[in-house]
């Protein structure tokens, strides 16, 4: 992962999903921070989202399989806020995330503390339940209040997504929207010399 700070774009601290879609960017220059690119990143990433406790380590499979519903949530967001359909494999995968694990937390009993409500799973399945967990948020963003207002940075080459605040706000940070001034601006200017 290259270290460049990024701040979140609007939506992201609400939305689980927007943070995992968001996980990977690609800046100006062609440079692509990635936050998933290896198992300790993806760790720390799901802890950091409190989707995972303190201590966990992932093997490269599921590193795989959460880039994997980042891949499949990214064309789902990026066709919503495009009106377009999404491909049904990606649909697919969102909804394999969703359904793949019970909501419910079970009920365990321990001599120490009595009945408690908890996950105690295998690493493959503290995963599965995050997956399951951001795959919710999805669902509920993409079909709750926000889903009017979900779009794309309009600022090439971001490709982060975002939940505008205002009807008119199209970047994700005010990087992006300065870095679209300056362009538009210096374009004008171009276009004015070519007339003179």
């Amino acid at each position: 992962m290259t270290n460049v700070p990024l701040p979140p774009a609007p939506g992201t601290a609400g939305h689980l999903s927007l943070a995992l879609a968001n996980s990977v960017v690609t800046l100006p220059g062609g440079l692509r921070v990635d936050e998933l690119d290896s198992p300790e990143n993806a760790t720390a990433w799901l802890i950091a989202q409190d989707l995972a406790p303190e201590g966990t380590g992932l093997l490269s499979y599921c590193q795989l399989q959460l880039e994997g519903l980042r891949g499949d949530l990214r064309q789902v967001l990026g066709a919503h806020a495009g009106g377009t359909a999404p491909a049904p494999a990606a649909l697919e995968g969102l909804n394999r995330a969703l359904t793949a694990v019970p909501s419910a937390a079970p009920l365990h009993y321990s001599p120490e503390a009595g009945l408690v409500r908890g996950h105690t799973h295998p690493l493959s399945q503290i995963v599965a339940h995050a997956m399951a967990q951001i795959a919710e948020d999805a669902a509920e963003l993409l079909t709750g209040p926000d889903a009017g207002r979900l779009a794309s940075c309009a600022a090439a080459p971001c490709d982060r997504f975002l939940i505008r605040t205002h009807a008119r706000r199209q970047w994700c940070s005010e990087r992006c929207g300065a870095r679209q001034r300056a362009n538009r601006s210096y374009a004008r200017k171009l276009e004015k010399a070519r007339m003179d």
